[in-house]
């Protein structure tokens, strides 16, 4: 059975605060955006991410779609613009090629389907998606917390994260304390979904470096798919923080350059990998731990505790 979807993206200014959104149901929707981006940087980011998010699933896509923009770049000019090394054919570069080189990515091996629906003219799924796409860049406009919703839920979350901290907070866990079987369940990451040979360290390590960086901590929807639903964190001033509430604050949080030093990655169960770390800031030396966990193959945040060196 095809997934049903639409998918958005507004922007006020255009360019200016800009926010994208799918929309399935009220359970499984997203969205995020940027401080400043453009109206079809939205609807392009919509589409990847829904197809980044049912990546694992399978099934079918049926997506409505107001934007002849993205429409026409897949169905039409995407093959032309690839042949001809992401360029128009006047020679002129192709905008938003970082983008729509993602969406080839996505769109491989999928069985989708797209449908033009006029905007704002009451389309059940369309109205959500504008509804909730607008809304972001009215957030980042008023500097109000970000709605990224719910994505795609991991209906075993609550009882995965129950375990794997269960064995993180065990000081020397062992395979007997470990779960017996894991839930392969959703959850989506884009920085290690692609084909790769890194062991799991490796992966979590590069990930936790991937948190420091400014383009990734200013981007709502990057965060949002590096960061488990249920995650939290201690932060060094001993303030706790839900996942909305971060990428937030991160997305106001203005220039940031930070060292990253791994101490060690310790496997605490099967799915789930510890990393302890030291970052080094204008803000001094701060001790990390960091709780990983592995959905379908994918590693996303479940928790964080930042603690300063003396």
């Amino acid at each position: 059975m095809a997934i049903v979807a639409a998918a958005d993206g507004s922007a006020l200014g255009n360019p200016g605060p800009a926010g994208w959104a799918w929309y399935v149901d009220d359970a499984h929707w997203s969205a995020g955006g940027w401080p400043h981006g453009t109206n079809n940087q939205g609807e392009l980011m919509a589409v990847i991410d829904l197809l980044e998010s049912t990546a694992h699933l399978g099934e079918d896509l049926h997506i409505f779609c107001d934007s002849q923009y993205v429409i026409n770049a897949v169905t039409k000019w995407m093959p032309g613009w690839k042949r001809k090394g992401w360029r128009k054919a006047d020679g002129a570069p192709v905008l938003n090629r970082e983008l729509l080189e993602r969406l080839d990515r996505g769109l491989a091996g999928r069985t989708y389907r797209f449908e033009w629906v006029k905007g704002h003219a009451g389309h059940e799924l369309n109205e959500a998606a504008d509804e909730r796409a607008r809304a972001v860049a009215l957030a980042y406009q008023k500097g109000d917390p970000i709605p990224i919703g719910p994505g795609w839920p991991d209906p075993a979350a609550a009882g995965r994260a129950e375990t794997v901290e269960a064995a993180a907070a065990a000081p020397e866990p062992t395979p007997a304390e470990a779960p017996a079987e894991q839930d392969t369940t959703v959850a989506f990451d884009l920085f290690d979904s692609l084909p790769t040979e890194e062991s799991d360290e490796e992966v979590v390590a590069r990930l936790e470096r991937e948190l420091l960086e400014p383009a990734v901590r200013s981007d709502a929807s990057r965060l949002a798919e590096l960061l488990h639903p249920s995650f939290e964190e201690i932060g060094r001033s001993g303030r706790l923080w839900g996942r909305d509430a971060l990428v937030s604050e991160l997305a106001d949080e203005g220039p940031f350059t930070a060292g990253l030093e791994v101490l060690g990655v310790d496997r605490v169960a099967p799915e789930a990998l510890l990393l302890t770390a030291r970052t080094t800031d204008d803000r001094g030396a701060t001790l990390r731990s960091s709780l990983w966990v592995r959905s379908s193959g994918r590693w996303r945040l479940r928790f964080h505790q930042g603690t300063p060196e003396a």
